[in-house]
């Protein structure tokens, strides 16, 4: 008997015709995306594909089924692939273990597709997956999940709201000031250890500030000097680095040195509980405990997460950790001079370093400490994830997928997963798209080229105000080219009127955004650039 005869009966034999012979591309191979690939396979879709960056994390295991310990460091597209292969061989599926955004990803590509299914976490990827498909005028079917919620929801280009139609909540920063002279929460203690002690010893700062509002201010500014000086006083005390003196000279500077600076500052503390810095007869009196730490055991299977450590405790914790780190960055130096090391949740003696110095700093300020756990909950930025609303939110996109292949756009809905036991499905019609979007109101056009030899000129002679006879879009009017950010051209601004494409770094797969203003009416267009050589 058939493997799917009995869907093929459900779904009759036209749709379940079409089903075989559509195309899906499926964007992110995690907790939505292990799931929905499994789901695909085993409802009848036949010819996948599916794209991720990323590859196979132990902390992975708990929720995405696809993957087993021994797949741990390898591509999660590629492993997801041969394991749903192994519920249904008869189906194609091609892997890419990519960047969405690369080049040969084009729109072109993008219009091979049926349905485009996003299973992503990032919230870059999904504007440029949303941008493509309303270019390429395929349905896209957005998802996500967040701990027991979820939602779906399908975009079509001239029919339903797109993912940028809406405003998104911009990410959760903190003043300079708050994070490095007046903490009050254990967040503050935590973005601190993570986004500046570690960054400043062992990474590189500058790319450690996405949760530290610097934002020139008049409060901030001088705070932003601040941070420059004691910067530069972390790395004079590099110059000790791997001799028995250095933990101690760091841990003196960053709790007892600057602390002292802070109380200097009578004025900070007028409405505040002074903080108690932290002398070095106490950092050696702590030390006497001799605390040893494995720099190979995995907190997670113990219960050592879930403790609250004394100061004493955490004191011999950071001084190990930052042995261990110290060792680790001296190694890597003598390979490479400007080696570094990023934050990395799952990395245990990183997320002890900065657990004990969060909770230090916690101490001197007199904050609430918090267990490891949720520590590493909150510095990694880890929503939890569970399978089952995965696997629930994943059947809901194969609903839709069928709906769109069978022509019954109009019976999709935005679906939320709730919490409510008496209502566990809340449903909304897809929205009208909003007038005023930047992204689906544009008109999008394709342009092939020779990128070495088209020029701005040519673009905006031939193609913006050439004559519609001989394929021009016939513009009038005050005409800007931007590429991103980037202004080419404008009426002020033609010095770049005669470089080729190639020359102002115009390549394949770019967008161009071209405004026309006509006195009566203001034109956006979006080009996207195919490179023909």
């Amino acid at each position: 008997m058939e493997r799917l005869s009995n869907l093929r009966q459900v779904l009759g034999k036209k749709l379940f015709d079409k089903v075989e012979n559509s195309r899906i591309l499926m964007v992110g191979s995690g907790g939505i995306g292990c799931e929905l690939l499994k789901n695909l396979v085993m409802s009848g879709f036949k010819n996948i594909e599916i794209i991720d960056l990323d590859t196979i994390d132990l902390s992975n295991l708990n929720r995405q089924f696809l993957f087993q310990k021994q797949h741990i460091g390898k591509s999660k597209s590629k492993v997801a692939r041969q394991s749903a292969l192994e519920f249904n061989p008869n189906v194609n599926i091609i892997a890419h273990h990519a960047n969405i955004k690369d080049p040969q990803f084009n729109i072109k590509w993008f219009k091979s597709f049926d349905i485009v299914m996003n299973a992503l976490d990032n919230l870059d990827a999904r504007r440029h997956v949303n941008t493509m498909c309303i270019a390429a005028n395929v349905p896209l079917i957005e998802s996500g999940t967040s701990g027991y919620t979820g939602q779906a929801t399908v975009i079509k280009k001239n029919v339903t709201e797109c993912y940028e139609c809406q405003p998104k909540p911009t990410p959760k920063t903190f003043p300079i000031c708050t994070i490095r002279s007046t903490p009050s929460t254990p967040i503050h203690c935590i973005v601190w250890a993570k986004n500046y002690l570690f960054a400043e010893l062992f990474g590189k700062s500058e790319d450690n500030d996405d949760e530290i509002n610097t934002e020139v201010t008049e409060e901030n500014n001088k705070e932003i000097e601040n941070l420059k000086k004691e910067s530069q006083a972390l790395k004079e005390l590099f110059k000790v680095a791997g001799k028995p003196e250095y933990s101690e000279k760091v841990f003196d500077k960053v709790f007892n040195l600057d602390i002292l600076r802070l109380l200097k500052m009578e004025n900070l503390w007028k409405t505040r509980a002074k903080p108690k810095p932290i002398n070095n007869e106490q950092y050696k009196k702590s030390l006497e405990s001799n605390m040893e730490i494995d720099d190979n055991k995995d907190d997670s299977k113990t219960k050592d997460n879930q403790k609250i450590y004394t100061l004493e405790e955490n004191i011999n914790i950071f001084k190990n950790c930052f042995e261990i780190l110290v060792q680790r960055q001296l190694k890597g130096k003598e390979v490479d001079p400007d080696f570094s090391m990023s934050f990395e949740k799952d990395d245990d003696v990183i997320m002890k370093f900065v657990a004990a110095t969060a909770n230090i700093r916690a101490h001197i300020f007199h904050i609430e400490q918090l267990n490891r756990f949720k520590i590493k909950e909150i510095a990694g930025n880890i929503i939890p994830s569970i399978a089952t609303t995965n696997a629930i939110i994943s059947g809901v996109i194969i609903m839709d997928a069928y709906k769109i292949l069978n022509d019954q756009l109009e019976d999709c809905n935005t679906i939320f997963l709730t919490r409510d036991s008496s209502n566990v499905f809340a449903n909304e019609f897809l929205a009208k798209p909003n007038p005023r979007c930047a992204v689906c109101r544009k008109s999008y056009f394709v342009l092939t080229v020779n990128t070495e030899k088209f020029t701005l000129n040519d673009l905006l002679n031939k193609v913006l105000m050439g004559s519609k006879d001989k394929d021009g879009l016939a513009l009038s009017g005050d005409i800007t080219i931007c590429e991103d950010q980037r202004i080419l051209y404008d009426f002020d601004f033609d010095d770049k009127l005669n470089d080729t494409f190639s020359k102002v770094k115009i390549e394949d797969g770019k967008y161009l955004n071209i405004t026309c203003d006509d006195d009566d009416k203001m034109y956006n267009i979006m080009v996207y650039i195919i490179n023909d050589r």
